[in-house]
């Protein structure tokens, strides 16, 4: 329940499909521009409402954990609303004018990916053109009811391997420099479930819970560096704070180690129960 199984990407894949189909009837291909745009806007509009949703679920769930009182909740969750809806277009355009997003706005600049962004544009023009690859959408429909298949065999059996087909999808359609750190953490944790087996339950929970605030600190860090690294961008003082070509990805790799070992430590260590 709640965002952290909300499969937004599917759903809105599935509506920016259905859509653009249904508009093909209406419209037909005299007007495709206007017709994929409709289709996206369509699908913004799906995705924007069940991302609120799942998060909103989300927040009263954990509301009702901790004892809070909902009707507080959800007044928050209307300001949450409001100033997200004030703060993300003045950030888009900013990381629009710093990189550009899917294609670079500056010469010698590398764009910010967009993969959801670029698969659901390629879908929405490809009904519309006619050049819609139907038959590798085909064998990717039936690999996905295959892994579905095999990830209910494996929870029938109880076995603590999964194939989870929203992890596999992302897996496949993310950038690499993307799922590579998925992979990595995904490592870590196994290995950090394994080491605290001789835990008690107790620590057990306290040391996931540490590795768990510990990984997310890491995401809302990285989210706010990298806005705060565009304003430097656009006043164009990245150029006298650049770092060598040759020697730029090793400062990377350090820090990667160092954030790796520091996430294995905290998801491991033993401490006590509500600590």
């Amino acid at each position: 329940v709640g965002s952290s199984n909300n499969p937004i990407s599917g759903v809105t894949i599935a509506t920016i499909l259905t859509s653009s189909l249904l508009l093909l009837l209406l419209v037909g291909k005299d007007h495709a521009t206007i017709g994929a745009a409709a289709a996206i806007m369509i699908g913004a509009t799906v995705c924007c409402a069940a991302a609120i949703s799942g998060d909103n679920m989300q927040d009263l769930k954990a509301g009702h954990i901790v004892g809070a009182t909902p009707y507080k909740q959800q007044i928050m969750q209307i300001v949450g609303v409001l100033s997200a809806a004030l703060v993300m277009a003045p950030v888009l355009m900013l990381l629009q004018h710093a990189y550009g997003i899917g294609e670079a706005t500056r010469v010698g600049v590398k764009p910010l990916e967009a993969p959801q962004a670029s698969l659901m544009k390629a879908v929405a023009e490809g009904v519309f053109q006619g050049n819609l690859p139907w038959g590798i959408v085909s064998v990717g429909a039936g690999i996905a009811v295959v892994i579905i298949i095999i990830d209910l065999l494996l929870e029938s059996a109880k076995s603590s391997f999964r194939t989870p087909v929203l992890a596999v999808a992302v897996g496949i359609y993310l950038p690499f420099e993307l799922s590579v750190p998925i992979l990595l953490g995904g490592l870590i944790s196994v290995a950090a479930k394994r080491f605290t087996r001789r835990f008690s339950k107790e620590e057990r929970e306290t040391a996931d819970r540490h590795g768990l605030l510990f990984a997310a600190g890491l995401i809302t860090g990285e989210a706010m560096l990298g806005i705060l690294l565009a304003i430097p961008a656009v006043l164009e003082l990245d150029k006298k704070i650049a770092i060598g070509s040759g020697t730029a990805a090793w400062p990377g790799i350090v820090l990667l180690i160092v954030v790796m070992v520091a996430l294995y430590i905290s998801s491991s260590r033993r401490s006590r129960a509500g600590v």
